[in-house]
């Protein structure tokens, strides 16, 4: 559990979103605060993956509008949100290792075309530079999250677990302003679901960002947030702690 200011960080502002003639999201309004930690909770179809694709940027709402820090990115791309996204499906890319992984979306964000070409950034010493802090930062990353002796595996040499931490470390190695968290444990069996809630609750301590985690199970939500959203047909029936 996290301290929070007084003033949002994140507002979701009278949101609304339907496909065709189906209704999935009825005038949502949150305020998150800074270094809160909000779980959407809800039974399948009730609207709160799409709620956080809204945020993320990958859904456009048809009304209402997303602020952050007081800035207006209803408009904004996904890629200039400044958020990370944790996936239910670990989202890794499998012919690459765990490190290849986690340096992938910093390289895409720090390195220009032609730092990125593989014959030519080598030899630049700006992209050296680069290239040096993010080992250096996937390192200690991987460090926080224990998972340096994976960091030369591919995705089909991990398990679930480790799948489920490489993933958290791409996140975390990024230092967003916001975590957007999918079902990031559903995929896991109920033993290693429990221990993975915790490694997420430390890594919203260490990182101390706006977290919004999307989850199905009561219990999961309960152990892990701030407060609880529980969001029903398209709604938000209650917002708790």
């Amino acid at each position: 559990m996290s301290a929070v200011s007084a003033s949002p960080a994140l507002h979701l502002e009278a949101i609304e979103k339907s496909f065709g003639d189906n209704r999935i999201l009825a005038a949502i309004d949150l305020k998150i605060h800074a270094g809160e930690f909000i779980a959407l909770v809800g039974p399948s179809g009730c609207g709160k993956s799409t709620l956080l694709r809204i945020v993320a940027g990958l859904e456009r709402p048809d009304s209402g509008r997303v602020w952050m820090s007081g800035k207006d990115l209803t408009d904004a791309r996904a890629a200039d949100r400044d958020m990370a996204m944790v996936f239910q499906s670990y989202a890794l890319y499998p012919h690459l290792s765990a490190r290849q992984n986690m340096a992938l979306p910093l390289i895409m964000r720090r390195l220009n075309a032609f730092e990125r070409l593989p014959w030519v950034g080598p030899f630049i010493g700006s992209a050296r530079g680069k290239l040096a802090a993010i080992r250096q930062e996937i390192e200690q990353s991987a460090h926080t999250l224990k998972i340096t002796s994976l960091l030369d595996r591919k995705p089909s040499q991990m398990s679930g677990g480790q799948r489920q931490r490489v993933a958290l470390g791409r996140a975390l190695v990024r230092h967003p302003k916001a975590f957007l968290m999918d079902e990031p444990l559903s995929n896991l069996d109920a033993s290693l679901r429990v221990h993975m809630r915790a490694e997420i609750a430390e890594l919203h301590r260490r990182a101390g960002v706006v977290t919004l985690y999307v989850t199905h199970d009561q219990e999961e939500a309960l152990s892990t947030a701030d407060r609880v959203a529980v969001m029903m047909g398209g709604r938000i029936l209650q917002v708790d702690t």
